[in-house]
C-alpha cells in the first residue's frame, strides 16, 4: 500500500462522527451491559473468523452500520457467514443489539454478529488482507463542506485498504441519497479502476436496489424526504 504524508486529505486515519445520543432505554442499556462484551470484537489481536467464529466462514464487514437493520437482514439470510458491524454511535450499538438479541422474541438471536464498537478503520486494519468476501458502506455521513472532504470514508486511503482486505471476486457495496458524496465517490473510484470492477450495465443498475440489500431506516427517511437512492456494487479483481 502507497504510504501518505501527514495531513495527506486522500487518507483517512480514523472515523469522524458523534458517539453518543439520547439516554439509553432500560432494556437497551441491559444489552450493551450484558450481550455486547459476549460479541464484541477483540481489543486487540487480528480479526479473522477462526477468532470469531471458530472456523473459516466467510465474513462480512459493515462501516457504519447506523441501527443495524442491514446487517441483521444479512446475517439471518446467511446463517454459515460471520458478520462484523462496526459502529461509534452507542445509540445505534444499542439498536442493533435488540435485533441480534432477536428483536424482543419476535425472531431467533443471531449468533453469526460480531460487533465493534468505535472506529471501522481500527479493526479494519487488524482483518488479514485478502480474508473478507463483502464490505458495506451504507449511507455514510456525506461531510458535504468541501473543508470537509476529507473526512469521507471514500477516500483513496480507505478505498486502497478495503481492496487489501477484499478477497480476489470479493463485493464492496455502497450507498447514498447524498448528490454531493455521489459525484465525490465516483470520482474516487475512477481512481480505483484497476482494483474494482464496477457492477453495472445500465442506469438503472444503480437506480434500483439489488437483491438482498434491505432497506435501511435511513434509506426510507431519504426517500420521504423526495430524495433518491443510489446503489452501487465493485467486485474485487
Amino acid at each position: 500500500m502507497t504510504a501518505h504524508k501527514p495531513g495527506d486529505p486522500t487518507t483517512l486515519n480514523r472515523l469522524y462522527g458523534r458517539a453518543k445520543g439520547k439516554p439509553l432505554r432500560v432494556a437497551q442499556q441491559g444489552l450493551v451491559d450484558t450481550l455486547l462484551p459476549r460479541i464484541a470484537v477483540p481489543a486487540e489481536g487480528p480479526v479473522t473468523a477462526e477468532r470469531l467464529f471458530g472456523d473459516a466462514r466467510p465474513l462480512h464487514f459493515e462501516i457504519g452500520f447506523g441501527g443495524g437493520e442491514h446487517m441483521a437482514f444479512r446475517a439471518d439470510l446467511l446463517p454459515d457467514h460471520g458478520f462484523i458491524g462496526c459502529e461509534p454511535f452507542l445509540n445505534g450499538v444499542a439498536q442493533a443489539l435488540t435485533h441480534v438479541d432477536g428483536d424482543n422474541g419476535t425472531h431467533p438471536p443471531l449468533g453469526n454478529v460480531r460487533i465493534h464498537h468505535g472506529d471501522a478503520l481500527e479493526a479494519l486494519r487488524r482483518v488479514p488482507d485478502g480474508a473478507l468476501s463483502f464490505v458495506y458502506l451504507l449511507h455514510p455521513d456525506p461531510w458535504p463542506k468541501a473543508r470537509h472532504a476529507k473526512r469521507r470514508m471514500m477516500n483513496d486511503g480507505p478505498l486502497r485498504l478495503i481492496a487489501a482486505k477484499l478477497q480476489p471476486g470479493g463485493e464492496f457495496r455502497f450507498g447514498t441519497d447524498h448528490p454531493v458524496y455521489l459525484r465525490h465517490a465516483l470520482m474516487v473510484m475512477r481512481r480505483h479502476a484497476r482494483a474494482f470492477t464496477w457492477l453495472c450495465e445500465t442506469p438503472r443498475d444503480f437506480q434500483r436496489r439489488p437483491g438482498g440489500w434491505p432497506e435501511t431506516r435511513y434509506e426510507a427517511k431519504a426517500r420521504a424526504q423526495g430524495h433518491e437512492v443510489w446503489y452501487f456494487r465493485y467486485k474485487r479483481n
